[in-house]
Order: structure tokens, then sequence, then C-alpha cells
């Protein structure tokens, strides 16, 4: 994490959020072409994923309300965006119904847990996601994904915005560049969400849910 400067600490930046009653896992863009340096992955995506996956079986065990996201598009060219003027490959590789698109395989959603499309970086624009949320009394956003310097920062964002406590796992976020990884989980951390180590994250939960407290530890 980059070093705090002092003008942020004067100016009162950098406040926790803390934990809700009832949070969710939001799983954003792991998809197969985000974990491939050959299409759109790299740097320590792969890392975040093999994190990820502790995550979500902990989820799993606590019944956390599981979303996932892809970014997909027609293939036509019908859908695409001004988005796509920045990454026009995007359109070209992530195919509605191929295997660029689909969640990897080490994080594969079970039957109940929610995938969703999506053509633009936030996990909330342009989909139901805010209201499968709340339908479900959800108050706290745990988001894991890549890329953290876009899909994953503009979904903390919008989760703010709804009025949800973003959570971001450290280990569990992704970039294909250390410089914009770095970065945005600094600006995140002042700003938009809690930035924490994965093994607090852990801790909360264990906390949330007491009754249903873990003893297969040796399985993260």
């Amino acid at each position: 994490m980059v070093e705090v400067p002092p003008i942020y600490e004067q100016q009162g930046l950098g406040g926790r959020i803390g934990f809700g009653r009832r949070p969710a896992l939001l799983v954003i863009d792991f998809i197969n072409a985000f974990n491939d340096p050959a299409r759109f992955g790299g740097g320590n995506i792969q890392d975040a994923i093999d994190a990820t996956e502790g995550l979500l079986a902990v989820a799993r065990h606590y019944a956390l309300p599981i979303a996932y996201t892809s970014h997909c598009y027609a293939g036509d060219g019908s859908d695409e965006g001004v988005f796509n003027r920045k990454m026009p490959r995007m359109g070209k590789v992530l195919v509605r119904g191929s295997e660029a698109v689909q969640v990897v395989d080490q994080l594969a959603p079970r039957p109940g847990e929610y995938v969703l499309e999506k053509r633009y970086p936030s996990g909330f624009f342009g989909t139901d996601l805010a209201g499968w949320l709340a339908a479900r009394g959800v108050d706290t956003a745990i988001v894991t994904g890549c890329t953290t310097s876009g899909c994953v920062r503009a979904t903390v964002v919008d989760a703010m915005g709804y009025g949800l406590r973003p959570v971001v796992p450290l280990e569990c976020v992704g970039d294909r560049a250390e410089a914009p990884h770095q970065a945005n989980l600094f600006d995140m951390a002042q700003k938009y969400a809690d930035v924490l180590p994965l093994a607090d994250v852990l801790a909360e939960l264990e906390a949330l849910f007491p009754q249903q407290r873990r003893t297969d530890d040796n399985s993260l």
C-alpha cells in the first residue's frame, strides 16, 4: 500500500466504514479472458483468484449472497458503446456465450449464485445488481475481482452510492500492472471502501456468524 501523505490525515480521509449485519460477496470479472495475459489479463490476477477461492468457500459456508459479473458483448457490435472506443478489442474478444467470458473454473458458480452480464466497468451500471442485493437485505458488499483500477474500483464507488458498505480484501483483487493496482487500493482505502487484509475480512465474518464458526481453517 502507498504511504499516506500528511495532507490526507489533515483532511480526515481514510476513516473506517465497518461491516454491517448482512454482507454479500461480489466476484467482479474473474473470467477466462481477464486471467489470460494474451487477452486482457496478466499481473497479479491469478494470485487474486487463488485468494478469492478461499474467501468464496467461507462465503458459501455462511450462506452469503454471492454474485458474479461477466463483461461481454453480442459479438456483432450492436451493443458496443463509448467504452469500446477506448478498448476496441473487447467487443471482438468478450463475446457473449464464449469461453472468454465464462467465470474461471477455479471459482465456478454454483446453483443459486447469480451471474450477471455487464458492458461497462461497474457491476451496477445497466444491471439489476442493486435491486438483487436490496431484495436480500444486503448492507455490505465484499468486492473481489479485476481489474483493481477499472471494474473493481467502479463497482466499489457505485456500491457506496447505493448505500452499501464496500469492503475490499487486499489479496482478492488484481490488475495487469502493479502501479495502478497499488494506486487504486490506496485511493479506495482513503475515500470509498475499507481495504483490509483477507485475514481481517474472515475474522469479521466469523464475528458476524459465531453460531456457524468454522472448524475447517486448513481448507483456506
